[in-house]
């Protein structure tokens, strides 16, 4: 329950400053951005946290938006981050149209949606942008065998079309190398060529947690995808709240 504004204790946070060293484009209206933090060798956060990034305003006032990073942490202070444009947005259209070597300001690492200890085997549900913390959480697990030795992950990733199946490459190549990585792509509006799974990604997790109750899920999209497998976890099949993680990013 958030805390009533009246309660809080003021909080300066400290500013880091990014330089973007790479921009994508992985559909017409997302992005992947790279970026490198100034100033730093090695920028510490936990696979599947966010920062928060300021605009400055041609009135003087400053916006702020969280966004996931879309990468594991690395030996150099660098991460990734993958956002859309939104129409009437502003920070996020902003952060599209930046150039290579732009500079943004922002705070952080925040945020708990990170893999809970003990460890076990896990589904990670996504649609849309919400791919971006779980594709560093997928990298960290896959970097070193040991993370992921004696578990099973599979993936379940929901979106219209295939062109917007961020990071399949990725993906694919890790299912290829890991037997316990098992990736499992979900159109909703597909058409006749395509093979694979349809429909919604609450359908396919149904199948692959049958029977199960010893998993723990990780949920991040739109409230009404995380709400509709939240439903289908705790309240159809009876797991225990704690087993699920989730991520809303509307």
């Amino acid at each position: 329950m958030e805390t009533p504004v009246q309660e809080r204790t003021p909080v300066e946070r400290q500013m880091f400053t990014a330089r973007i060293s790479r921009s994508i484009l992985l559909s017409l209206q997302t992005k992947h951005l790279e970026l490198s933090v100034e100033g730093m060798d090695e920028f510490r956060f936990v696979p599947g946290q966010f920062v928060s990034i300021k605009q400055p305003r041609p009135d003087g006032k400053e916006h702020t938006r969280a966004y996931s990073i879309a990468s594991p942490p690395r030996q150099n202070a660098t991460f990734d981050l993958c956002l859309n444009r939104v129409e009437e947005g502003f920070l996020s259209n902003w952060l599209c149209d930046l150039p290579e070597g732009a500079t943004v300001q922002f705070h952080g690492p925040h945020g708990l949606f990170t893999l809970r200890e003990p460890r076990k085997d896990a589904v990670f549900i996504a649609t849309g942008t919400g791919i971006a913390p779980i594709r560093g959480i997928i990298h960290w697990l896959f970097e070193k065998p040991e993370r992921n030795r004696g578990h099973e992950y599979w993936l379940v990733f929901g979106t219209r079309y295939d062109h917007s199946l961020y990071y399949r490459d990725e993906f694919e190549r890790i299912a290829r190398d890991n037997p316990n990585f098992h990736y499992v792509p979900t159109l909703s509006r597909c058409g006749e060529l395509w093979t694979g799974c349809r429909g919604y990604v609450q359908d396919h997790v149904r199948e692959i947690v049958a029977g199960r109750s010893d998993l723990q899920a990780y949920i991040c999209g739109l409230h009404q995808m995380v709400d509709a497998n939240r439903k289908l976890l705790k309240e159809d099949l009876g797991w225990d709240r704690k087993q699920i993680v989730f991520e809303r990013y509307d």
